[in-house]
C-alpha cells in the first residue's frame, strides 16, 4: 500500500482515503499492522485539536437518534463531525451487526460527516482495540468533533473515559436508571448527564430524573475539582435541548484549557494508550506462539479435571512463553 498517497488523500479530506486508513489499522495481519503503525506515526503531528466526546448509555436510550440530531446541528454550525460507532460483533462472521450508517441515514448523507461502524470483536469496554488510532485518523482528516458511541456493555464507561475529553452519559427517564446509575458509579465518571427522550408523556418523568441526579451529585466526589456536572434534558427526536448539551461540552472545554487540565488529560490518554497497546501486543504474541498454544491445549484438560489450578497453569505457560519467545 502507498502510505504516502493514502496519508495525502486523508489529509485532503477524502472520506474514501479515511475509510481505507481505518480498515488498514483494524487489520490484524502482522504486515498490515506494521503499515498501520507507520501511517499513524506519520499523521500524529496533524492530530490533537478536535473535541473528543464519548457517548454511552443503556440499549434503547436512543443513542443513535441523539447522535444523528447532534451531528446535524453541529454541521449546520460549521463543524466537521466524525462518528465512530462501535457495534457488537457477530459471533459467526465477526462483523458489525447493527449498521449505524443505516440508523443515521440523514447524517451519513452529509458531506461534512463521517460515520464508521466498527465491530467490537469481543473487546471489553465497548470499543475496538484500535479506536484510539481511528480517532487520530479522523482528526488528521480535518474532523474537529469526534463522537464515540459505545455499545453500553457495562465496561464501556471506564474504557471510553480514558480516551475522550468529555464523557457524556445518556439516561432514560422513568426506567429505574436513577438507581442503576448509582450502582454502576456512572455519576463519578460522567462529565455531563443527559436525560434523553424528554418529550411527550415522558417530559415530567425526565424532570424528576434530572432532579434526582442533581441531588445525587452532592454526595459524589467530582471527577475534576471545580467542575460541576451539567444535567440536560433532550429529545433526539425533535432536537429539543441539543444546544444546551453542546454549550455544556464547550464550557467544559474552556474549563479544561483555563485550568490547565487539557494538557494533563491528553498526556494521560497517551500513557493509557501505550499500556493498552503493550498489553494487546503481548497477548497477541503469547497466543500466536505454537508451543504456547499446544501447552495451553494440554493444560486445559488438567484444569477441567481439577488436577491443576488455573494460576499454576498460567505461571507455567508464561514461563514457557518467556523461554521460547523472548529467550
Amino acid at each position: 500500500m502507498d502510505l504516502e498517497s493514502l496519508a495525502a488523500g486523508l489529509q485532503g479530506g477524502q472520506r474514501r482515503a479515511l475509510a481505507k486508513a481505518i480498515t488498514l489499522i483494524e487489520n490484524q495481519r502482522t504486515d498490515k499492522r506494521a503499515q498501520a503503525n507507520q501511517l499513524v506515526t506519520r499523521l500524529l503531528p496533524k492530530t490533537g485539536r478536535a473535541i473528543r466526546v464519548g457517548i454511552s448509555g443503556v440499549p434503547g436510550v436512543g443513542k443513535s437518534t441523539f447522535i444523528e440530531a447532534l451531528g446535524l446541528m453541529l454541521i449546520e454550525r460549521g463543524h466537521k463531525v466524525a462518528v465512530l460507532a462501535v457495534d457488537p460483533s457477530s459471533q459467526i462472521t465477526g462483523g458489525s451487526i447493527m449498521g449505524d450508517k443505516v440508523r443515521m441515514e440523514r447524517l451519513a448523507r452529509q458531506a461534512n460527516a463521517f460515520i464508521r461502524p466498527s465491530p467490537s470483536s469481543g473487546s471489553l469496554g465497548g470499543v475496538t482495540r484500535r479506536t484510539r488510532e481511528s480517532m487520530l485518523l479522523c482528526e488528521a482528516a480535518g474532523f474537529d468533533v469526534l463522537l464515540i458511541e459505545t455499545v453500553g456493555v457495562g465496561q464501556s464507561e471506564v474504557t471510553v473515559c480514558e480516551m475522550v475529553d468529555y464523557f457524556m452519559v445518556l439516561l432514560l427517564p422513568g426506567a429505574g436508571d436513577e438507581i442503576q446509575g448509582i450502582k454502576k458509579g456512572i455519576i463519578e465518571m460522567a462529565d455531563g448527564l443527559v436525560i434523553n427522550k424528554a418529550d411527550g408523556e415522558m417530559k415530567n418523568a425526565a424532570a424528576r430524573a434530572a432532579s434526582f441526579y442533581r441531588s445525587a451529585l452532592h454526595f459524589t466526589r467530582p471527577k475534576i475539582p471545580g467542575w460541576t456536572v451539567p444535567i440536560c434534558q433532550t429529545s433526539g427526536l425533535n432536537g429539543q435541548g441539543l444546544d444546551k448539551v453542546w454549550e455544556a461540552v464547550l464550557s467544559h472545554r474552556s474549563f479544561l484549557e483555563k485550568e490547565g487540565h487539557l494538557d494533563r488529560l491528553r498526556a494521560d490518554q497517551v500513557r493509557l494508550w501505550f499500556h493498552s497497546a503493550l498489553r494487546d501486543n503481548l497477548l497477541d504474541r503469547l497466543y500466536s506462539n505454537p508451543d504456547v498454544k499446544a501447552r495451553i491445549s494440554a493444560l486445559t484438560g488438567e484444569m477441567e479435571a481439577s488436577r491443576r489450578a488455573p494460576h499454576d497453569c498460567a505461571d507455567e505457560v508464561l514461563e514457557l512463553f518467556l523461554d521460547q519467545d523472548l529467550g
